[in-house]
């Protein structure tokens, strides 16, 4: 079945509010296992909109539309929408009562106009509206379902999810769900070519691809019945996809950041960590603040710009800096291993390089940055040629240096682990 979105409302194609009710709305459809080929803004204007519906009813089964129910003159989707149906306005005596309660409630005076919203195309679905005056509204035919919603998301979404969704999932009673798997220390072709032959293949379930800022995410979807057999259908291939990338996948929980799943490490192995960072400028320091209680494990943070600060305060040596230049593996990884000692921390992560758009050459073009971290005595380093704008280099950095900070963790932790497991052997024989 076919879902075609249209929001309504000049504001939108101003750019004067973002429009996430089609984000919403898009992602539920797609829950629901419908199809949504298209979808369209339009402005208050009654002769486009008119035209747009008569387009989508010759194309789509379902048609959703957002806005233009409010009391003005200007809010004309209602009526458009009855007149594309053949259906006439009639006053509904409940929602003019809830009208009425909504305002006296809110000590709000009821002009006029208020009572526009009253009026519904005849043998409708009246949806109710808690949260606002302007009730939502369905209407059916042979061929097509039209339904309109209140623009406002407090009004819009409640309304969507205790009214609409029950009566789309009637409709299609198949649903859609997804399971994400993330990933780090890899690109996208990368990730792509290891799992070409499932994707050339598969059918239900599918997995796909998608990059992300230093990470690429797949995305397991499958469609049934009911939640319960969809989740059934995507364990095998989640299994599959742990087995082919390992350790390369940091959660399955679409809400867990990189950052989080690093500060999980530190904690649980109790180690301790601080930055170095210069091109930077602390937005590593600041990923990692953003993960409540790393205050256990982040002892401090170095923001060193310049070739004196790094020298100052990482101890990096003169002759490093002169002979390689401040974007090199050796500065990175004097920088990570000083700033370690300074702070007195187990672990630290430094970044260096050119993030533009001046400042490149031949030899050192914008995008090199070299990565370091020192990790109970060792020291790792990794170079990097990003492409993109000043912040976006600068983003991808920051999304390197905690993959490579994670992967030093467990480097250390698989060390630690063989180590034991060499004695036991030894005290055992």
């Amino acid at each position: 079945m076919t879902v075609e979105l249209i929001c309504v409302g000049t504001e939108l194609l101003l750019g004067n509010i973002v429009n996430t009710n089609a984000a919403f709305i898009s992602e539920k459809c797609a829950m629901l296992g419908l199809s949504m080929y298209y979808q369209s803004v339009v402005g208050d204007n009654p002769g486009r909109l008119e035209h747009l519906l008569h387009m989508a009813k010759e194309r789509s089964d379902v048609i959703i539309l957002s806005g233009g129910l409010g009391p003005t003159q200007d809010d004309l989707t209602k009526e458009i929408a009855a007149r594309v149906m053949d259906k006439s306005l009639v006053e509904d005596s409940k929602v003019r009562k809830a009208i009425q309660e909504f305002m006296t409630k809110r000590g709000n005076t009821i002009t006029e106009n208020n009572w526009k919203q009253a009026l519904v195309p005849e043998d409708c679905i009246v949806l109710h509206n808690s949260n606002g005056t302007a009730p939502g509204i369905i209407m059916e035919d042979e061929d097509t379902r039209i339904i309109l919603l209140p623009g406002p998301p407090n009004e819009l979404i409640p309304m969507f999810e205790e009214q609409v969704y029950s009566y789309l999932h009637n409709l299609q009673p198949e649903i859609i769900c997804s399971k994400m798997v993330k990933l780090c220390g890899i690109g996208e072709s990368a990730a792509e070519t290891k799992i070409l032959d499932l994707i050339n293949t598969q059918k239900n379930p599918t997995v796909a691809p998608y990059a992300k800022t230093g990470e690429v995410h797949l995305r397991i979807t499958a469609k049934a019945a009911n939640e319960k057999d969809a989740f059934t259908m995507i364990a095998p291939m989640e299994e599959e996809l742990k087995r082919r990338f390992g350790n390369l996948i940091y959660t399955d929980d679409p809400q867990v950041t990189l950052e989080m799943v690093v500060a999980k490490l530190l904690k649980k192995y109790h180690f301790t960590v601080t930055t170095a960072e210069s091109c930077t400028g602390g937005l590593l320091a600041a990923r990692l603040v953003n993960v409540s209680g790393i205050s256990e494990n982040f002892k401090e943070g170095y923001i060193t710009y310049s070739n004196d600060a790094k020298e100052k305060l990482l101890g990096v040596s003169h002759e490093t800096l002169k002979t390689y230049g401040a974007v090199s593996s050796q500065t990175a990884a004097e920088m990570a291993e000083g700033g370690a000692k300074a702070a007195k921390a187990d672990i630290c992560v430094s970044i260096t390089g050119i993030a533009g758009p001046e400042g490149g050459t031949e030899e050192k073009p914008v995008g090199l940055v070299y990565i370091g971290c020192y990790c109970k005595g060792k020291v790792y380093t990794k170079k990097n040629l990003y492409t993109g704008n000043r912040s976006k280099i600068r983003e991808y950095s920051v999304a390197t240096a905690l993959t490579l900070l994670r992967k030093a963790i467990l480097n250390e932790v698989n060390e630690r682990n063989e180590k034991t497991t060499r004695n036991l052997n030894k005290m055992n024989k």
